[in-house]
């Protein structure tokens, strides 16, 4: 009637993978591109072209097994056994056998198999920081209470996938499998995620490749056959222009670089398990984190004890151990961890206990003291002050003292007593002994993560299950402006209208659910902002998989790791730094190859198509046209070892259809003006036929192509401002030799259809390289002029004001003035 006990997940079959890969219209034109190889006889280019489509299937398909993984592991975390009572026998059955009507019993250190109706308890507490993100576990009571500032605050319910802290007691099953809260989160990750904005832009980017392609190479087709050439020799040209303007390596460029970028960040204590998630790591403008472990140490310290009167008293300190327990709460635990309390801790019988509860606020303990038998009560001050008999002035003053310090502080009181058990009506006629403080101090480099990532151009937003106060202190006190805070009752109410209005000077997002955290990420995408999230826990795994790039730490658990793109090894904002700036490194050097493929590329086949208008032969034969191709894609292999400037860096990099539009139309005339030029001296100088006229253009065409690199690679002067790297440099240098060199080699020569060029040839030859590339760098300086020297770098807009506003805090990026220049510590 009910099912199975277990998360359901509907995963994504091996077809289906496959036919969304082969949707892409790069691999379309790719595959065009090898039958027309074949079919012209080169089986090695063929071969090539395959291989590079299997690459990028082969990397695409794997990505689509993440959201699996994820479900495993949270299914890993409910295959065990439990004690139950149905029809009034005890059991122990299999938790998938769990049905709702069963009563089960719960011990310390039992993982919650159902959501629980609680009938009976005994100081029960539950570790619910898998949903809630709270990291001190959670009191239970069989009485029913109103639910807390979450919806998930429910004292009288245990929900499964949560830990027994401590205490025991019994529950009636309500809600399994992915009725459950924690199975909703599981059936939400088996959804396929959307594509990345690198993917997107690659799509938009294939796309504008098959219009050019289909134009240009149709009307290439047109015209040979209107001039009454061989439709057979007009088709294979066309198509082989076709494969000249496809980038045949960029699948293997992106591949490459994604690998030596993983292999770089691996040294910086980075594990990339998404690999194309590492350029969306680049373009994040904002990055959503819990505050603790990341802009805190990560755990509270006991600090002091102190009187009323805000001086030391031990007293104090004494009559707090007695009424905590060492495997307590964090606020125990960190009481006993410090090094004075084996000395402390006194040896006074307890009688009776009352566990802490969020509604008293306090917890209590009836204990056998040297002086008598005493009440101690502990908690939350304004709880234990309430029951104090009267509160002195200075009192409030050393509170309101500590409060503006930022301390965690924690009320003691005590009173004498000839009680044999406690009731919560005993916690009344206190006398206020002092305040316990505490600290989970901020981290000694946070201030300096947080100015480097808002000089990278980042905003940080604070998503956490803690209080918001808490919080905001915490962000004022590592110079965050704390802007506004939206609890997650606020949230619940506001339709998306609303919260997408309230997002841009929200900083911190406090007492939220796992769905309110994923719709808050996806509010933010909405607004055209690329978006990172860092969750450790189940409660993280829905806005981990819903972020353009999910990060996790190693200390996380496991379901967070698996729903993450990306793992660091330390919980440290200044790691996260390190593979942005990676990630744009990486975008730019593959902007690199588009750049290049749709100038050159463009210019050379449009003038393939000219020429075709004058010449009564074919400009070049097919086999000529994928040689050349063959030979410029080798050299630009190279390009992910290339250096980037670091202006690149400075801010977030996207794609823009539009710009890589303009700039094919502005410099793939450049380029056609040298091969038009090339055209005049084969036929007015060396009244070339049709061999030489063809060799002379090869070797042009492939010169000018691959030695353009060094201009277009950088917006400074070449070699005197920006050096390329070696392996790039030695490439480029070499292809080109080859291509000049191929006409004069037997048999390649008369394999590919060449003949020697004369050696005057070659001298004209050298001053139209050294005028194009001069005309070329002119031509870069004057393109990016108006976009403050930045490529494909897309204004940040509707954030650029809010990164301003944040980063000015830290008085690095004062208002009115330009984005400024990465230095060292970037």
């Amino acid at each position: 009637m009910y099912g199975p006990n277990a998360v359901l997940s509907h995963g994504v079959s091996a077809l289906s993978v496959l036919v969304r890969q082969l949707r892409s219209y790069l691999l379309l034109l790719l595959l065009v591109a090898a039958v027309v190889s074949a079919a012209v006889g080169d089986r090695t280019e063929a071969a090539i072209i395959g291989g590079i489509m299997l690459m990028s299937v082969g990397l695409s398909f794997l990505n689509e097994y993440r959201s699996e993984k994820a479900v495993e592991a949270l299914h890993s975390q409910i295959r065990h056994l439990a004690f139950v009572d149905r029809d009034g026998q005890p059991a122990e059955v299999r938790v998938s056998e769990i049905v709702p009507g069963d009563l089960v019993h719960l011990r310390v250190g039992d993982v919650v198999p159902a959501d629980l109706r609680l009938i009976d308890v005994h100081d029960l507490e539950c570790d619910e920081s898998v949903l809630t993100g709270e990291s001190q576990a959670a009191a239970k009571t069989a009485d029913a209470r109103p639910p807390g500032e979450s919806s998930l605050a429910l004292p009288s319910c245990a929900f499964m996938g949560t830990v027994v802290r401590s205490g025991d007691g019994r529950g009636l099953v309500v809600q399994t499998g992915a009725r459950t809260a924690f199975g909703a989160i599981a059936l939400r990750l088996a959804e396929r995620q959307g594509q990345t904005s690198f993917q997107q832009g690659l799509q938009q980017f294939s796309r504008l490749l098959a219009t050019v392609t289909a134009l240009l190479a149709g009307s290439i087709f047109l015209i040979n056959a209107a001039l009454g050439r061989s439709l057979l020799q007009s088709a294979l040209f066309a198509l082989a222009i076709a494969v000249g303007l496809t980038p045949q390596l960029l699948p293997a460029i992106v591949t490459v670089s994604l690998a030596t970028g993983a292999r770089r960040l691996a040294r910086r204590r980075v594990i990339v398990k998404r690999l194309v998630c590492i350029e969306d790591l680049g373009n994040v403008q904002v990055l959503f984190t819990d505050k603790t472990g990341t802009l805190t140490e990560g755990h509270i310290s006991f600090t002091q004890s102190l009187d009323w009167h805000g001086k030391p008293n031990a007293d104090v300190f004494a009559l707090g151990l007695a009424c905590s327990d060492k495997t307590g709460n964090e606020v125990d635990r960190a009481l006993h961890a410090t090094p004075t309390a084996g000395g402390n801790t006194p040896d006074w019988p307890t009688l009776d206990e009352l566990p802490f509860d969020h509604e008293r606020q306090l917890a209590s303990v009836l204990v056998d003291a040297p002086q008598g038998r005493r009440l101690i009560a502990k908690g939350a001050p304004e709880g234990v002050l309430a029951r104090c008999t009267s509160v002195a002035s200075e009192a409030q003053a050393t509170l309101d003292r500590l409060f503006a310090s930022g301390m965690r502080v924690v009320a003691v009181a005590s009173r004498p007593v000839t009680l044999e058990r406690l009731s919560h009506d005993d916690e009344r006629e206190l006398s206020l002994e002092g305040f316990l403080c505490f600290s989970d101090p901020a981290k000694a480099n946070v201030q300096e993560s947080l100015a480097r990532l808002a000089r990278l151009g980042i905003m940080v937003t604070i998503v956490t299950g803690d209080n918001g106060q808490v919080a905001a202190h915490l962000c004022r006190e590592v110079d965050l402006d704390p802007g506004e805070v939206l609890t997650g009752t606020t949230i619940e109410e506001l339709d998306d209208d609303a919260l997408l209005k309230l997002l841009p000077q929200t900083t911190i997002f406090a007492r939220v659910t796992p769905e309110q955290k994923s719709r808050i990420i996806r509010a933010q995408r909405s607004l055209g902002a690329d978006v990172g999230f860092l969750g450790y826990g189940v409660n993280d795994a829905i806005a981990l998989h819903d972020a353009d790039v999910g990060i996790s730490v190693e200390s996380a658990a496991d379901v967070a790791k698996d729903a993450a793109d990306v793992v660091l090894l330390d919980k440290d904002l200044g790691i996260i730094a390190d593979g942005v700036v990676e990630g744009r490194r990486i975008f730019a050097n593959t902007i690199k190859y588009v750049l290049m493929g749709t100038s050159s590329n463009f210019g050379n086949m449009f003038s393939a198509a000219g020429a075709s208008l004058f010449l009564s032969f074919l400009p070049m034969l097919p086999t000529q046209i994928l040689l050349n191709n063959l030979l410029y894609d080798v050299s630009e292999m190279t390009i992910p070892t290339d250096t980037v400037d670091e202006e690149l860096l400075a801010r977030p990099s996207q794609w823009d259809i539009r710009l890589i539009r303009r700039f094919m139309s502005f410099f793939g005339p450049i380029s056609s003006l040298y091969d038009f030029l090339t055209f005049a001296v084969m036929l007015r100088v060396f009244h070339a036929h049709a061999t030489l006229f063809r060799s002379g253009w090869f070797v042009e065409s492939l010169t000018t192509q691959t030695l353009v690199i060094f201009v277009i690679r950088t917006r400074r002067v070449p070699f005197f401002k920006s050096r390329p790297s070696t392996p790039l440099l030695t490439a480029t240098l070499t292809c080109a030799a080859v291509g000049v060199a191929l006409p004069y080699i037997e048999p390649f020569a008369r394999l590919f259809g060449f003949q020697a060029l004369p050696l005057s040839f070659l001298a004209v030859l050298a001053g139209m390289i050294v005028t194009y590339l001069a005309l070329a760098q002119f031509g870069v300086a004057l393109f990016f002029k108006p976009h403050g020297g930045r490529p494909l770098a897309r204004a940040i807009g509707r954030h650029e004001r809010d990164i301003r506003r944040r980063a000015s805090r830290w008085h690095i990026w004062p208002h009115g003035t330009p984005s400024p220049r990465v230095d060292a510590r970037l």
